[in-house]
């Protein structure tokens, strides 16, 4: 780690589980003061490394109300990791009105509200770096994923607007992702039981990346949407677009439903 990282300060939103998880423990484990903002308290090893402040941005006003009274004066590094997926995939006229709009108030007026809350400090800190958590779904659409991929592509769209508008030598901004699916405790509420996740990513597998844009404060990556793959290594989006995961599930489901069906019982897979 870099000497420009003593008393760097981070802020992770969406932290308590997740990739936004592993990107906090990577930081906080190399001596970044992290800070996470999230609905539940971060447990398990490395909890104590993290600073933790109660978030749910499903109430926009306590939401607002914590990330102005409790980002720290300075921030060095941010990360928008907060997700919303609904419960299940399903087709998008049978989307209910209030899963629409928590997608779009988790998805995309948080990150907007984050991105006012902590600019200012990652300006002050120059360079300071913001790291938006993507989706293949930005690239792929989706079916059954219509208010996800709506929402991922909108927070796509406003990360690349706010960068036009910054000067990147105050703050440089990367978004990344997963090149498949990764073992979240969001995800596992999605599966069935009995469920193989063997060939799940990890948070973790974030990790390395996420210390190289300390390191480096995102400077190289500036605007670019980088891939996370399954060794912890990262590619460029504009090397190669990511594989859908919409058609991985699907052709899983269709297995499932044959292999099922043969033995005369059905399980919904989501």
């Amino acid at each position: 780690m870099s000497d420009d990282n003593r008393g760097a300060v981070a802020v992770v939103v969406g932290g308590s589980t997740g990739i936004g998880r592993g990107i906090a423990d990577a930081w906080a484990s190399h001596g970044i003061r992290t800070h996470v903002f999230s609905r539940s308290r971060p447990t398990g090893p490395g909890s104590d490394l993290l600073t933790w402040h109660g978030l749910d941005f499903r109430d926009p006003q306590q939401a607002r109300s914590a990330l102005t009274d409790r980002v720290p004066q300075r921030v060095d590094l941010v990360c928008f990791s907060a997700v919303y997926y609904t419960s299940r995939r399903e087709p998008f006229v049978e989307v209910s009105e209030t899963d629409w709009q928590d997608q779009f108030t988790i998805n995309v007026h948080a990150l907007a509200w984050t991105l006012k809350a902590t600019l200012p400090a990652l300006r002050a800190a120059a360079p300071g770096m913001f790291l938006n958590i993507s989706s293949e779904v930005v690239y792929n659409a989706g079916p059954h994923r219509a208010g996800y991929a709506a929402t991922k592509a909108a927070a796509d769209s406003l990360i690349r607007s706010v960068a036009q508008e910054t000067d990147p030598a105050e703050v440089s901004f990367v978004q990344a992702l997963p090149a498949g699916m990764v073992d979240t405790p969001g995800i596992r509420a999605r599966r069935r039981s009995g469920f193989d996740y063997a060939g799940y990513m990890a948070p973790s597998d974030f990790g390395p990346l996420a210390l190289e844009l300390a390191t480096t404060r995102g400077g190289p990556y500036a605007g670019q949407a980088l891939v996370v793959h399954e060794d912890a290594t990262w590619s460029s989006v504009g090397d190669s677009v990511p594989i859908s995961q919409s058609r991985a599930a699907q052709s899983h489901a269709a297995q499932s439903r044959a292999a099922e069906g043969s033995a005369g019982g059905a399980v919904a897979v989501r």
